[in-house]
């Protein structure tokens, strides 16, 4: 008997809560960078919560990307914006980064894909803030804005949403591009804000990052997956 067979049984043989953490774990190990982010995202939004909203603004006005800092410290402020969470709470966030950042991190590597997130959030920071400093030198922003807050960890999830493009299978991937950039489009059309303008500009950055898929080719047939799902379901013939 070979030694995965005995692991197996073994396995097998454990409770059904000691096969259940051993799948959690197997499941997570295969994403670290994603899961370690969430830690650190679920230890900082209990930061926030349990101070009062005083200190609360204190601490990320400190982590905020605005153009102050950029100027100041921008290296600090880069790397600890996303560390926190800019609306929404950690549950749906765990969705996401499950839903985009895991499929990204495997397919990639975790190199590759913290270096498309990386790119995105640092390239659409940057575009962001420097259309808000424009409005304020053209005087449709006020000066204060120069401390606007600006932190959170979703143009660097843009991006990454935008590199699963290449994941993908023709023709569904075309699809899904046209979606993505569409999703983003209107929110730019809608709110016409830095804020808007910042996550249509990681989409692009993640778009831009194809040459980092090569070698990873598009392996994701979402009609061939739902139909393997409908198979597995426990559907029961009438009669």
């Amino acid at each position: 008997m070979s030694g995965s067979t005995t692991r197996a049984g073994e396995l097998h043989r454990r409770p059904w809560w000691a096969r259940l953490a051993h799948a959690a774990w197997a499941y997570v190990r295969r994403a670290p960078g994603t899961y370690v982010w969430l830690a650190i995202l679920l230890v900082t939004t209990q930061v926030i919560r349990h101070v009062d909203p005083l200190t609360a603004d204190r601490i990320l006005e400190r982590r905020s990307t605005n153009l102050h800092h950029l100027q100041t410290s921008p290296v600090r402020v880069l790397i600890t914006s996303a560390l926190w969470i800019a609306g929404g709470g950690w549950p749906s966030y765990f969705l996401l980064y499950n839903v985009f950042h895991v499929p990204a991190e495997r397919w990639l590597g975790t190199l590759r894909w913290i270096s498309v997130a990386a790119a995105a959030h640092v390239g659409a920071t940057y575009l962001s803030e420097g259309v808000l400093g424009w409005a304020i030198h053209r005087g449709l922003a006020p000066p204060r804005a120069v401390y606007t807050l600006d932190y959170g960890v979703s143009y660097a999830l843009a991006g990454v949403v935008a590199v699963l493009t290449y994941l993908v299978v023709r023709p569904w991937r075309y699809l899904y591009a046209a979606g993505v950039l569409g999703f983003y489009a209107l929110g730019v059309v809608q709110s016409r804000d830095y804020t808007s303008v910042g996550h249509f500009s990681a989409v692009l950055i993640g778009l831009a990052c194809y040459p980092i898929t090569r070698g990873r080719p598009g392996s994701f047939d979402p009609v061939a997956t739902g139909r393997l799902l409908l198979r597995r379901l426990p559907w029961r013939r009438p009669g």
